[in-house]
């Protein structure tokens, strides 16, 4: 692979760009979800007992244990963490300078922090992805740019390959998990069709899509299979360029798909920032003096050309090939559709999986056993023995730490099928598990619902006799409105509520303290529901019982749903989720014992710290506001800071008009400069040249004529 500067500057600032979303949307959350009267609030993480602080991060490394030397309360430590950590990748956006290793640490650090007292609620997989591509760009930046030190960066595609690795391993596990669990909607290749209506956040044009012949859904579920399991084995570890270079296009058009159709999440986002892995800088490099340099090829590389063009064909006539084969692709001419069903069973593919993985490591071993050798050869070419020892110190410290996070990615890889892993790297994996530097994806396949999208729905009443519905922002709830666009921001309360609709209250402690801080009305957890007071029916005054109701949600269809055609959805009643209880209820003081929220943590007294002063400000500029709204405001406050520095960029250093008195001034010694310019790059570039060229001139002097 050649040069990888240009897509590792866009991976690293895809990173700072998803790390102010993160920050951002948690930070906008915290009041409702762990503050002092939030759901779970953040005090009771809080040791009854005062221990050592090394001891503490050694049982759960998080930043919020220091919150009590600063000063500051648990919600204002975990404030104070959040806006560091927008701060800090905001700089980082806007500055390169600040793309710095040690950011990258800190932003990691913070993040981590959060993760490590999030609970239920950050236990996503798009959390586990951030901090494993977060600490990858620790290793993937440059290291004292902030001191302004000048090294070397031999090492560069040994580091930038560990995200190739984690974005394989990523799109794999996930195309593989889909059939590995067992999931009967995707071996009958009608889960698409499901999955439109089942996702977290559907967007309206997935409703469109849903509209589409149940012929057509099926393929594109074959296609997605293919995209997700054949084209990372045959592309991403490719060593002819162009497969790769295909393989980043196909990922790019597949997560903007899924983007478009599931609103915008950190998920997809996170695989376009590991997609350019598979990038180098000739595929940036647009230089007319570069398209020109066409010499006349000999035989043996006119050969080559032929050859690697042979394979290519090969690689894509295999892929058309294997999906015709594997489900059994069929052109109906008269009805003019396609069908499709798999060709394989369940039990071969779990025997070709494990043939599979086990390859798979192998190949990853030899392609960085490659770019390691690569890059040792680059600092042997280094020029002075001071630089090539300190290229080889980089090379020798990137390399060991490049080979041990493989290494230990190795254990959550085979973790689908179970393959044996050496037992040191297994327990220097449990040493480090806590740290989050390696995930594992696709190993909790949540299997997809045929029967419809199981929805929790909140009700409110004053008497026990009217109801009304409590909707959230960002999830389905009356059958009249169209499906939310949550944006950047990634809502917590709506993600477990979602994952709870599959399960029941039991299985979700979370809820429980839910409904009591609804009776209670509490405004920090109501603004979770509904940024807009209008929209809540109980913002005057809290509901005296609440009872939650599980409904089955489909996409409704023009043709068939005829009586409400203004409705996206339609609903059926499908039980009861939780009972009606009020504030004084046993049955709900019971399962807050069961919950272990039941204990009351006494607040604390609010400092008068300036640090504190300025977060209750600043809480105070957001108080009321969407966190789609904060976000879409960041994030366009941020493009127009770079419209505007494109902006001056081209009206101070484009074309500048001169005066015809100032060019004539400036004439001769820009001709004199290009001269000498042009003189250097012959003494230099044409020696052979010049030497013909004096030859010429002594035949013609006057001695050599006589």
């Amino acid at each position: 692979m050649g040069e990888v500067k240009t897509p590792r500057q866009m991976f690293l600032w895809s990173i700072a760009l998803i790390y102010v979303c993160a920050f951002a949307s948690v930070y906008i959350q915290i009041p409702g979800l762990y503050g002092d009267d939030g759901m779970i609030p953040v005090r009771r993480l809080m040791p009854k007992v005062q221990r050592p602080l090394l001891e503490q991060f050694r049982a759960s490394p998080s930043l919020l244990w220091l919150g009590p030397s600063l000063g500051l309360e648990p919600q204002h430590a975990l404030e104070l963490i959040c806006v560091l950590g927008v701060v800090l990748s905001l700089g980082a956006v806007l500055l390169g300078l600040l793309r710095d290793s040690l950011v990258y640490l800190c932003l990691w650090a913070l993040y981590l922090s959060i993760y490590n007292v999030g609970g239920d609620f950050l236990r996503s997989e798009w959390d586990m992805l951030l901090l494993e591509a977060g600490f990858l760009a620790v290793l993937v930046a440059p290291f004292g740019v902030l001191l302004g030190c000048s090294v070397c960066r031999n090492h560069d595609p040994v580091t930038f390959w560990l995200t190739r690795w984690l974005f394989f391993r990523l799109t794999f596990c996930t195309g593989v998990s889909k059939l590995a669990s067992g999931d009967p909607a995707w071996w009958k290749l009608s889960a698409l069709s499901h999955h439109l209506e089942n996702q977290m956040s559907p967007t309206p044009l997935a409703w469109y899509v849903h509209q589409l012949p149940e012929w057509l859904l099926r393929f594109e579920a074959v296609v997605l299979l293919q995209c997700e399991i054949v084209v990372p084995l045959l592309m991403f570890f490719a060593p002819i360029r162009r497969l790769r270079l295909v393989g980043f296009y196909i990922q790019l058009f597949l997560q903007v798909g899924y983007i478009l159709m599931g609103s915008c999440g950190l998920l997809n986002l996170l695989s376009i920032a590991l997609s350019f892995s598979l990038l180098d800088d000739d595929h940036f490099s647009s230089s007319p003096a570069q398209k020109k340099k066409k010499k006349t090829r000999t035989w043996t590389q006119s050969l080559v050309s032929v050859l690697v063009l042979l394979v290519e064909l090969c690689v894509y006539v295999l892929i058309l090939f294997s999906e015709v084969k594997l489900f059994k692709l069929q052109i109906n001419w008269e009805e003019k559709t396609l069908s499709s069903q798999t060709d394989f069973t369940e039990k071969e593919f779990d025997e070709h999986l494990k043939f599979i993985q086990v390859a798979t490591v192998w190949v990853a071993v030899l392609s960085f056993t490659w770019e390691a050798v690569a890059a040792m050869l680059q600092f042997v070419c280094t020029r002075g023995v001071m630089s090539k020892l300190w290229s080889l110190l980089q090379w020798t410290v990137m390399t060991a730490a490049a080979a041990g996070i493989f290494a230990l990615s190795v254990v959550p890889y085979t973790a689908i099928t179970g393959s044996k892993v050496l037992p040191v790297v297994r327990e220097a994996y449990s040493a480090v598990e806590k740290y989050q530097l390696v995930g594992a994806y696709g190993v909790q396949h949540r299997a997809t619902s045929v029967e419809g999208r199981p929805e929790i729905i909140l009700e409110g009443s004053q008497d026990g006799l009217a109801w009304k519905e409590m909707n959230l922002m960002y999830k389905p709830g009356s059958v009249n409105a169209a499906p939310p666009i949550a944006g950047a921001h990634q809502p917590r309360l709506e993600w477990v509520m979602w994952q709870a609709a599959q399960g029941g209250h039991n299985e979700s402690l979370w809820f429980t303290s839910l409904v009591q801080r609804l009776l209670q009305g509490k405004p920090q957890v109501v603004g979770l529901l509904q940024a807009d007071e209008a929209q809540y029916p109980f913002s005057k005054k809290p509901p005296t019982f609440i009872k939650a109701n599980l409904y089955k949600y489909h996409f409704t269809h023009p043709a068939k749903d005829k009586s409400n055609p203004q409705a996206w959805w339609r609903r059926s009643y499908s039980g009861e989720f939780l009972p009606v209880v009020k504030l004084d209820d046993p049955a709900l003081k019971k399962l807050l014992e069961q919950s272990g929220l039941k204990e009351e943590f006494p607040v604390q007294p609010s400092s008068d710290t300036p640090v504190s002063q300025a977060l209750g400000l600043m809480r105070g500029q957001v108080k009321g506001l969407s966190g789609s709204l904060v976000l879409s405001t960041l994030l366009a406050t941020v493009a127009g800071i770079f419209l505007v520095k494109a902006v001056l960029s081209w009206a101070f250093g484009g074309r500048k008009p001169k005066s015809a008195t100032a060019d004539h001034k400036t004439k001769r010694p820009a001709e004199s400069t290009e001269k000498s310019h042009g003189a250097s790059a012959s003494n230099r570039g044409n020696k052979k040249d010049n030497s013909e060229d004096r030859k010429l001139d002594s035949e013609k002097s006057p001695r050599k004529r006589k």
